[in-house]
């Protein structure tokens, strides 16, 4: 029988005891900062990139992990005889990642099969996770193929950004937006369309956007099992915990789960930024 090895890569928010539990491999991004480069999650922790972050005078700039970084990993995990590599990464319209592990991929015969989850961070976990006990229980790449592609037809995610300098630095607006737009102290509320950045409201308050996400997420649940409730951060915990706070007002009974994102997806957010992440049955 073919195993199934789970390869991933650092955007995916799970905490390292959780993946190496499930047996899942991380391929980590890169981010240059101040001249210097970082591996993401093994050079830098994320409250030392806050901190850069927030002092440095030009924007971070991430990196997908290199084509040859995908050819060792595959090339180790199918070193075991009769297995075969599911490679799970963040969405191809934010990062490249997928294009270099399908690249990698290519070189193996047809024993890598590389997915765009169309999701970041939290909502990339969900498919992650399940592929991995899921692989774990003996089941087949076409049985998690298709359970995988049932949770993102099931997964919400809504971005909410405090400041638009970020979004204005790494060149999703422009300046004079962003000026005119921290002048109104507007926060823009996006989701992920197909795996694409979308904008969908724009904010005057923190208690605006509580309202905004409590009336999606209550219309979105609606008589539906919630699987799981994520909240990513970046220096903006006590925000977290009232959003889910007020989402328990509304649904009561669901596991949730509030972490600092990764540095990857903090460059283009800026300090202030939240995003939260459920999917139903």
């Amino acid at each position: 029988m073919t195993k199934i090895k789970i390869v991933t890569d650092s955007t995916c928010d799970i905490d390292a005891s959780i993946l190496q539990e499930l047996g899942v491999t991380v391929v980590p991004l890169s981010i240059n900062i101040n001249g210097k480069s970082y591996l993401d999650g093994v050079d830098l922790t994320k409250k030392e990139f806050a901190h850069m972050l927030v002092t440095s005078d030009d924007l971070p700039k991430s990196s997908q992990p290199p084509v040859g970084e995908f050819v060792r990993v595959y090339e180790e995990l199918l070193s075991e005889p009769e297995t075969h590599v599911l490679s799970i990464h963040m969405t191809s319209a934010m990062s490249g990642t997928v294009a270099s592990a399908q690249m990698a991929a290519d070189e193996f015969g047809g024993k890598v099969t590389v997915v765009d989850s169309r999701f970041i961070s939290i909502a990339l976990s969900f498919q992650v996770t399940r592929a991995a006990e899921l692989a774990n229980k003996g089941k087949n790449l076409e049985a998690i193929l298709s359970e995988l592609e049932d949770i993102r037809s099931k997964t919400s995610l809504y971005i909410v950004v405090d400041t638009l300098d970020y979004l204005a630095k790494g060149g999703r607006i422009g300046k004079g937006k962003a000026l005119l737009g921290s002048l109104l102290k507007i926060k823009p509320i996006a989701s992920l369309q197909d795996g694409s950045y979308t904008p969908v409201a724009t904010k005057r308050s923190q208690k605006q956007v509580l309202e905004f996400l409590t009336d999606t997420f209550t219309k979105e649940t609606e008589a539906k099992e919630i699987k799981h409730v994520g909240v990513a951060h970046i220096e903006a915990e006590t925000f977290s915990e009232q959003v889910l706070d007020r989402l328990r007002k509304v649904r009561q009974h669901f596991s949730s789960s509030i972490l600092e994102t990764s540095p990857i997806i903090s460059t283009h957010t800026g300090p202030g930024a939240i995003a939260l992440m459920y999917y139903t049955n």
